[in-house]
């Protein structure tokens, strides 16, 4: 996009590159739901790049993202995850979770080692996967729970191998299956003793977003038709 030619006509492309940089503007807090809902219809409404331009003039990267533009085709999907930028070097953030009575909780960015270990005993634990950062591509997460419950949440993008038994208790599998190339593999090995364990795949939040933004995106089309 560029501030020299306002009157170009915008591609869906472009129009797609601004959606994903409000996206990440929501998602750091630059925006509330209701700018970014405002900003959303404007973006999928415009039809040039000078009323393209204005939208994300006062965000982050602004610049760079009109150079993208011009310059980058539009990936094939631009909800899947890209392996390479979430493998990291260092230590784990965390390394073990435990609630006794209580709860714990592991999402967002937080970074898996090579293993992780949770134990619960009338207490609750998550842990969440979906933009989770990893220093390994092969993964342990021990999962043991005594009269308690615990939940592991996987993108759909990473490879998953569950290996854990219940007694008198559940260890529910709902993720073991391949991921997108470049995927850790992740092994949820443990076991449940009169309480649970449930291993789910879930969307991101970003990705909600996007399925959101494709629909409303449809339902314009539809009225130009």
């Amino acid at each position: 996009m560029s501030d020299e030619l306002p009157d170009l006509r915008a591609s869906d492309a472009d129009r797609e590159r601004v959606a994903e940089q409000l996206r990440e503007a929501m998602a750091e807090g630059r925006l509330d739901m209701t700018e970014f809902d405002e900003r959303l219809d404007a973006t999928y409404k415009a039809r040039t790049y000078g009323e393209l331009a204005p939208i994300t003039r006062d965000l982050p990267s602004h610049h760079d993202a009109k150079v993208s533009m011009v310059k980058h085709p539009v990936s094939d999907d631009p909800a899947a995850i890209d392996w390479s930028e979430r493998m990291v070097r260092g230590e784990a953030s965390s390394t073990m979770g435990f609630a006794f009575w209580s709860g714990f909780s592991r999402k967002g960015g937080w970074v898996v080692g090579r293993v992780f270990t949770a134990f619960t005993m009338w207490g609750g634990g998550e842990i969440d996967l979906r933009e989770a950062r990893f220093t390994e591509r092969e993964v342990e997460i021990r999962c043991f729970t005594i009269m308690g419950g615990m939940q592991v949440i996987a993108p759909p993008d990473l490879t998953v191998v569950v290996k854990g038994f219940g007694i008198m208790g559940g260890f529910d599998d709902k993720a073991t299956g391949e991921g997108t190339p470049g995927s850790p593999r992740v092994v949820v090995k443990g076991f449940a003793l009169m309480g649970g364990v449930g291993v789910d795949r879930k969307i991101r939040r970003m990705e909600k977003l996007r399925l959101k933004e494709e629909r409303r995106r449809e339902r314009l089309e539809r009225r130009r038709d």
